[in-house]
Parts: C-alpha cells; sequence; structure tokens
C-alpha cells in the first residue's frame, strides 16, 4: 500500500480544480473561467487498491494585491512545501494564436513558481489544454525547457477534459508515493464539513452570475446552517466591498439574487441529498479583503507560515 500527500499548485487559472474534480470523479471544488476561484487549500482523497492519494487543491499563485491576496499565495506555497509530491499545473496558453518563436516557452510566472518549490521535492509537470493546441509540434521547445530547469519526475501534456489524461497522471503519482498505510479511512472524500461547501457554493453561484469585479470581491459567511432528517436550512450573507456592487448582485427586483439562489441551492441539494431552503442577503463590508480582522471573520485565517511569506511583489 502506498499512501501521501500531493499539492496541486500553479497560476490561476490552469486547470487545478478541474483536475481534482476529475480525480476525485466528484464536482467537489467549485470551478470557473475566473482567475482566483479557488482561496482556500481543499483536501480532496483518491483512494485505489494500491493506494491513497491526499491531494490538496491551492490557490492560484497570483501577484497579490490585498492581504486577501497575500494569503492565498502563502496558503499555496505552505501546502507545496509539506506535501510528499508536487503536481505543477501548467497549460498551453502561451502557444497558441500569434504567439510564435517565443525566446521562453516556459512562462514567466511558472519559473518564478517553481523557485519556491522544495529543490528536493518529487515535481510532476502536467501542461493542460492540450485540446486548445492544434499544433502540438510547438509543444517540443516546451517540454525540452521543463526538463532542463530541474529534475522531474515527468512532464505531461495533458487535457483535463480527457477522463484518459487524468487517469495517467494520477497513475505517474501513485509512483512517487511512500510505502505506508493509508491515512484516511476509505471512504473519505474530504475533511471539510458540509457547511463550508454550502459556503463556497453560494460563492460559486455568484462567479457564474455577475460579471466584472463583482465576483473578485465576494465572500460570505454562513449565518444559519441546520441539517434536518428532510430539510437543510441555510442563511448566507454575501459581502462586498462597494455599494454599487450590492445593487449588481441583488439586481433590479432581486431577480440576480434570487438567480444567485437557485443555482447554489440545487448545487447544495445534489451534495447534501436533500430539500434545501437558502435564504441570501448581501452586505457592504468595505475594503474586507486588505483588513486583517475581517479577514478572519470571514474564514480566512492567515496561515501558520505567516501572510507575507510566498508573496510575489
Amino acid at each position: 500500500m502506498r499512501f501521501g500527500t500531493i499539492a496541486i499548485v500553479g497560476r490561476a487559472n490552469v486547470g487545478k480544480s478541474t483536475f481534482l474534480n476529475a480525480a476525485l470523479g466528484e464536482p467537489l471544488a467549485i470551478v470557473s473561467p475566473l482567475p482566483q476561484t479557488t482561496r482556500e487549500a481543499l483536501l480532496g482523497v483518491v483512494s485505489t487498491p494500491e493506494a491513497q492519494l491526499a491531494f490538496l487543491d491551492t490557490p492560484g499563485m497570483h501577484r497579490a494585491r490585498s492581504e486577501l491576496g497575500r494569503r492565498m499565495n502563502s496558503r499555496a506555497v505552505e501546502a507545496a512545501r509539506s506535501a510528499d509530491t508536487v503536481l505543477f499545473v501548467s497549460d498551453t496558453d502561451r502557444l497558441i494564436g500569434k504567439r510564435r518563436d517565443l525566446d521562453d516557452p516556459i512562462h514567466p510566472e511558472d519559473r518564478e513558481l517553481v523557485t519556491q518549490l522544495r529543490p528536493k521535492a518529487p515535481l510532476i509537470v502536467a501542461i493542460n489544454k492540450l485540446d486548445l493546441l492544434h499544433d502540438t509540434a510547438r509543444l517540443l521547445p516546451l517540454l525540452e525547457a521543463w526538463t532542463k530547469l530541474r529534475d522531474l519526475v515527468a512532464v505531461m501534456p495533458v487535457s483535463f477534459r480527457r477522463p484518459s489524461d487524468v487517469a495517467r497522471v494520477v497513475a505517474e503519482l501513485v509512483k512517487t508515493m511512500p510505502e505506508g498505510p493509508a491515512g484516511y479511512p476509505e471512504d473519505t472524500l474530504t475533511d471539510r464539513p458540509t457547511s463550508y461547501f454550502a459556503r463556497e457554493y453560494v460563492r460559486e453561484a455568484v462567479l457564474t452570475s455577475a460579471r466584472g469585479e463583482v465576483p473578485h470581491a465576494v465572500a460570505v459567511t454562513l449565518d444559519e446552517f441546520d441539517e434536518g432528517p428532510t430539510l437543510v436550512r441555510i442563511r448566507a450573507t454575501i459581502h462586498v466591498e462597494k455599494l454599487g456592487q450590492r445593487k449588481i448582485l441583488v439586481g433590479q427586483g432581486g431577480l440576480m439574487l434570487k438567480e444567485i439562489g437557485t443555482i447554489a441551492r440545487k448545487r447544495i441539494e445534489k451534495l447534501v441529498g436533500r430539500k434545501v431552503f437558502l435564504g441570501l442577503f448581501v452586505r457592504v463590508t468595505p475594503r474586507w479583503k486588505s483588513a486583517p480582522r475581517q479577514l478572519a471573520e470571514l474564514g480566512y485565517e492567515a496561515p501558520s507560515m505567516g501572510a507575507n511569506e510566498g508573496e510575489r511583489s
């Protein structure tokens, strides 16, 4: 039996949460086309007859412009430094379109991120979104550059939309796991409570429905979470930074808020397998992304390594 932890790291919006959901066979992590959707490290456990893999899906590393951003970056670095193996996710975006004859085929942010990883940590690089690259010959310089950058277990061009590619990555990761007993009961999927996902699924509904700057200014807290035998009652507050953002989320006659509630309620009902009553309220909480006390009250605690470590200026 093999068991170990795997940190899934990389830039924002390269497909880290998509991989986790595909590996788990469950849409556990929230996803959206917007960058910085993931804000906290999320454990997802995959159990096979020969191994148990404890994945840590981490926030996308980015140039932090707020205390929230610094804490997100620190969470990702902390997870990577504590894991047995790192799955570094990149993508083919740099190879698509008119971006030809690049001096460096590796994204400059990827180069910078790799320097923050433990030098001797087993590292697998997955270059995602292969399905979007029509000229696969353009991959060759990128693959060569990665092999020269540092010692790798493997560099794998993949599309996380293909189950076979996800399975290949999981099989490669199993080889890097140390021998040892499983760390979790076989039926474990995550260590997060249902209330955590209720909060996240409301935020995901905002990402799905809203546009512009509003999604990045949103946090969600639960005021009530009561799991009854046939009905789950939830009341949640959506926090925004400005009055104009509140008006957008409420919408004319409350239509936008109703749409957000419907999307989130259906998502939560699939998770809990019961009917859900979901009441939503939108509150203006100015500058919550930069105030340490408000971040803590909203559930974004500073990581143990310190909020400034791992920041990218």
